[in-house]
């Protein structure tokens, strides 16, 4: 065998490295169980699929399901709610836990420090359900939150019941849920920040504003692209669980986004192949994202995912 072709490369680095490969083998049959194998099932998109036919026997309908999707009169609604939950999740929720990171960055104090993180690490620990039902209690006409408008000279309104409110209660408890927990990876980048850095900055007089903007964002640039890169592609991905659990009927206007309306559609409908084309539309939009955003980012900061 030529010592420079593939074929043997491969061989003397499994030779070399066996253990290392047989380490990462239960993640490969993980991924191709759970993630590659299901996936032949998005055929259904293109069928009019019925269980007693299953997957291959079901009839081909082409785009059907694609065009009734885009034909329906909920499209433009669950793309407008879809749309700006996400814009609204990284223009308020993305620089929020890189703000904690950096102020909890300049604590000296070590118990303060540490019992800061933990008050704000302890959202995402919550169980969601819980959350939503702590949420829901909050917004009651008795609640919390209605005391407080109360308080500053407002008047009590059923908050989850009013559309008009219902973005604002999901953008803020969502950061309030994932603000801690998405600046450990922050906290771990800016402890990568040559404290050299900061000593040359304080000799040629940089107070602490200058060295944030041209030592510590800098330093910590790459980590904050990689993670908008990674964000830009679920953009179309709001999570339905939460949603489901917030929403009800009088705020569809504003609440419903596609992932819900695949699980009514799939789930409570069993429209299984309307739901799994909408899921595919959903997935196909992200893919685009990603690869647009990565390119984006290769042109502009050299940071990208590859």
């Amino acid at each position: 065998m030529n010592g420079n072709s593939l074929g043997y490369r491969i061989k003397k680095d499994f030779r070399r490295n066996w253990s290392l490969y047989l380490l990462v083998l239960p993640v490969i049959i993980f991924y191709a169980i759970f993630m590659y194998k299901p996936m032949y099932g998005a055929i259904i998109a293109f069928k009019d699929y019925t269980p007693a036919k299953g997957v291959f026997g079901s009839e081909w309908v082409g785009f059907e399901n694609f065009n009734r999707f885009f034909g329906s009169p909920y499209f433009g609604r669950l793309l407008r709610n879809t749309l700006l939950l996400s814009i609204y999740s990284i223009i308020f929720g993305f620089p929020a836990p890189i703000i904690l990171a950096l102020l909890l960055n300049e604590v000296k104090g070590r118990k303060f420090k540490k019992v800061s993180q933990t008050i704000t690490y302890l959202p995402h620990f919550i169980s969601l359900v819980v959350a939503c039902g702590m949420i829901k209690d909050f917004c009651l006409t008795t609640g919390l939150f209605n005391d407080i408008i109360v308080l500053f000279g407002g008047t009590r309104v059923p908050l989850l019941q009013d559309p008009a409110y219902f973005r604002t209660i999901y953008t803020v408890s969502s950061i309030w849920q994932e603000v801690g927990w998405g600046s450990i990876i922050y906290l771990s980048a800016l402890s990568g920040v040559d404290s050299q850095l900061y000593e040359a900055a304080s000799i040629d007089g940089a107070g602490k504003w200058k060295q944030l903007l041209h030592v510590t964002l800098p330093g910590i640039a790459p980590t904050i692209i990689i993670m908008l890169i990674l964000r830009m592609g679920s953009l179309m991905s709001m999570g339905y669980e939460k949603t489901i659990l917030l929403y009800n009927p009088s705020t569809y206007e504003t609440a419903d986004i596609i992932s819900s309306y695949v699980y009514r559609a799939g789930l409570i409908e069993q429209d299984w192949s309307y739901s799994t084309a909408i899921g595919l539309f959903d997935s196909v939009i992200n893919c685009i994202l990603l690869f647009i955003t990565n390119q984006i980012s290769k042109k502009t900061t050299e940071s990208s995912l590859w």
